[in-house]
């Protein structure tokens, strides 16, 4: 069961936030999972689950997760991996993942996973991504068949600590016209820049196939700027470090007055979009030089200096979480309204991967959405 609220409204004009148009960029495969799927695909490979029961092994999973340390919270995905090890489990997966989403008003989600580590069953490269694209194009039926239109786009990645980046972004390309629509690298992010895998975005930039790199979550600025000019990266995953590179000068009882460093300057000026998960970036301890309550975020600090913030879930199932209760959980910390929301939702919509005519459906669609609201 999805123990996650449904309907969060806003308060003062009492909008449905659930039913608002949204984008979302950060959103792990393996992250998303439904407890009950996990519990029924392990028990039919023979995989060991700590809890049988789908409501505690959800509490199980965001439990592990509140660790204050990205090492420890990456350790709960050895399990979601374990029963994604079949083209039958990569399909089931991917449909049902894009169900919640589409429940949760989700109109273009962009689905990261790594296919290297799907792997220990047999399969190859090609054969996880098309089992993965068969259950995504599987769930866009199915939500259209409830009355929901939304489109997906995988964005295959790399793990960092591994050697096979220019593997990847080779698969990555060989995809581009069955699905995929970018790149990313993930995973223990301290000790393995994005200059590890020069080989793989030099290769990446010469099929004009575009880049996300996380950065800035378990480490500082050097690893954005690795990102940045190693990695040639149009969007960060997390990015909220970079608010190591400000320096609040002033405060009076009105303003605050910041100076932005290099890096952050640089991300600002060519509106690099930041792709902030502010509950897993609590969890991870990625704000910790902030504070521990989401209140201490920089999320704001970024929204009011210009950045071109955006909203996602990291992993939903390790978060116990949705964009909507993202969304809700930023309007009781910063009083954000309507208007507030649509713009991080175009903010989004125009660092998608998709083409400039594909993006400006998807912003009217939003507008749209949000003026029915």
């Amino acid at each position: 069961m999805n123990t996650i609220p449904t309907e969060y409204r806003l308060e003062g004009d009492g909008a449905n936030i659930q039913a608002l148009p949204k984008v979302s960029l950060h959103d792990h495969l393996d992250g998303g999972l439904r407890p009950q799927t996990i519990i029924e695909l392990a028990d039919a490979a023979g995989v060991d689950v700590p809890v049988h029961d789908d409501d505690e092994l959800g509490s199980w999973f965001a439990e592990k997760a509140d660790s204050g340390s990205l090492v420890e919270y990456l350790k709960t995905f050895d399990l979601t991996t374990a029963v994604m090890q079949t083209s039958e489990g990569l399909t089931r997966v991917a449909r049902e993942f894009v169900q919640d989403l589409a429940a949760d008003g989700v109109v273009y989600g962009e689905i990261r996973w790594a296919p290297e580590q799907h792997l220990a069953r047999g399969l190859s490269l090609d054969a996880v991504v098309e089992a993965v694209q068969t259950g995504l194009d599987e769930g866009i039926d199915d939500a259209r068949n409830q009355g929901h239109a939304i489109r997906t786009g995988q964005l295959i990645t790399a793990m960092r600590h591994a050697d096979r980046g220019l593997e990847i972004a080779e698969l990555a390309v060989r995809h581009r016209d069955r699905g995929v629509v970018g790149f990313d690298i993930a995973g223990a992010e301290a000790g393995f820049p994005a200059s590890r895998h020069r080989t793989a975005f030099d290769f990446l930039a010469g099929q004009y196939l575009p880049v996300t790199v996380h950065a800035g979550e378990a480490d500082g600025l050097e690893s954005i700027r690795s990102a940045l000019f190693d990695g040639r990266a149009l969007r960060l995953g997390h990015g909220v470090r970079l608010a190591e590179d400000l320096t609040i000068e002033r405060q009076d009882d009105e303003n605050t007055y910041v100076s932005l460093g290099p890096i952050a300057q640089w991300v600002r000026d060519r509106e690099i979009a930041l792709e902030l998960s502010p509950s897993s970036n609590l969890q991870t301890g990625a704000i910790e030089a902030w504070g521990d309550e989401l209140i201490d975020h920089p999320f704001d600090l970024l929204y009011q200096l210009g950045f071109r913030v955006t909203v996602n879930t990291d992993n939903r199932l390790q978060s116990a979480t949705s964009l909507t209760r993202e969304l809700a959980l930023l309007a009781d910390a910063f009083g954000y309204d309507l208007d507030d929301f649509e713009t991080f939702q175009l903010n989004a919509a125009a660092a998608t991967f998709l083409p400039l005519d594909d993006r400006e459906e998807l912003a009217e669609v939003i507008r749209e959405g949000f003026d029915e609201a």
